[in-house]
């Protein structure tokens, strides 16, 4: 037992409260815990003087005979032996004060563990999600029995305290200066166990089942977006509270768009006679459609900017856009008449290409000066 003061181990004066000696016990043993300074012998000392000094201050009873008589009223062998004392050992520590890392807490003196988290993933058409849309999903996972209210214990009867571990939930076995715990076999670290357990659940107190949930979309929802449903994960075990369940957005693909964050992207096909001459086209859009003008001699590929008709952001109240990329359609399934014309009108236009067709008439400079230095 370390003859240092134990009230300048942790830190505190003589008069701190319970909870002044769990925090500052807690902040030494994550400072100095042996997984954290793995090899460093005087980590591991500030450890053990830490553990012993927040084990007897922790104890009401062994603080009074500490503050009255020091060390010599502290009696170096209360630390229990296999399964029951109260003699504080390592074990014991930590579930006080790190048991809530692990999801774990005490009701009424029976260990209640948290529910798993879940997760569903839902598939949303675009309309859907940039419109937002209340949605109800069945959900298969396990809820709290209802015949025993998650005791496990058939009704009118309760769970008694487990006569291995005396309720702690852990057994306890004494090696020198360390105590090895683990999870009572018995009672698998409930504290309690189950003489005549609930025929519905088995004494489990969980059973399978399909909850039918209704899940609200905001607008503007995308695809790797997640909502957050407190409490309707996985039920806890023994009472304990039930985790949650995160749904996982995926919009579907658009048969006209497709979107790239707050904006919205398509292709307009354009006969040959309105890119030649203009006209006004009808855009659809996900408020309706609009009128696009095509000015004379649109050139194919070209890009028109729609402003506020894309998708609006789930974040901001801003809205994005929609781009329509005109694409000029060549004519198919001729008839002979139809070729004739376009021959004719193809002769006509020979007499000056450079003035009806510049973009080809400069590719063609191009491509024979490139020939003339190869060859040169």
């Amino acid at each position: 037992m370390s003859k240092r003061d134990y009230y300048e181990i942790l830190g505190v004066d003589r008069n701190a409260t319970e909870a002044e000696i769990k925090k500052a016990y807690r902040r030494l043993a994550m400072k100095h815990h042996p997984d954290r300074n793995p090899d460093n012998k005087e980590s591991e000392e500030q450890f053990k003087e830490a553990k012993e000094a927040y084990d007897i201050l922790s104890d009401a009873k062994k603080r009074s005979a500490y503050d009255q008589f020091g060390h010599a009223g502290v009696d170096p062998g209360m630390s229990s032996g296999p399964g029951g004392g109260h003699g504080g050992g390592f074990g014991d520590i930590f579930d006080s004060v790190f048991g809530d890392i692990f999801g774990n807490a005490a009701r009424g003196g029976e260990r209640v563990y948290r529910g798993a988290d879940l997760r569903y993933d839902l598939d949303l058409s675009l309309e859907d999600a940039v419109t937002g849309s209340s949605i109800k999903i069945r959900v298969p996972k396990h809820v709290e029995c209802s015949a025993c209210g998650g005791s496990g214990a058939r009704r009118g009867t309760s769970p008694v305290v487990c006569q291995t571990c005396n309720g702690l939930g852990q057994v306890r076995m004494q090696q020198g200066f360390f105590s090895v715990q683990q999870t009572c076999p018995q009672c698998r670290g409930s504290g309690k166990t189950v003489k005549d357990p609930c025929p519905s659940c088995r004494g489990v107190g969980r059973v399978r089942d399909t909850k039918t949930i209704s899940v609200k979309i905001p607008a503007g929802v995308d695809t790797g977006d997640r909502i957050r449903l407190a409490g309707e994960g996985e039920a806890g075990e023994h009472s304990g509270p039930a985790g949650d369940l995160y749904v996982h957005i995926v919009v579907n693909d658009h048969a006209i768009f497709e979107r790239e964050g707050t904006h919205l992207h398509c292709d307009v096909p354009i006969s040959f006679v309105t890119a030649t001459l203009g006209g006004d086209l009808e855009i659809p859009t996900l408020d309706g459609k609009v009128k696009l003008k095509i000015p004379p001699e649109t050139q194919s590929g070209k890009m028109f900017r729609l402003r506020g008709k894309g998708v609006g952001s789930v974040r901001t109240s801003s809205r994005g856009d929609l781009f329509c990329r005109v694409v000029v359609e060549t004519p198919v399934h001729l008839t002979r008449k139809q070729k004739d014309l376009l021959i004719e009108f193809e002769k006509s236009m020979q007499d000056d290409l450079t003035k009806h067709s510049p973009r080809a008439t400069s590719w063609l400079d191009g491509v024979k000066k490139f020939f003339e230095k190869m060859t040169s």
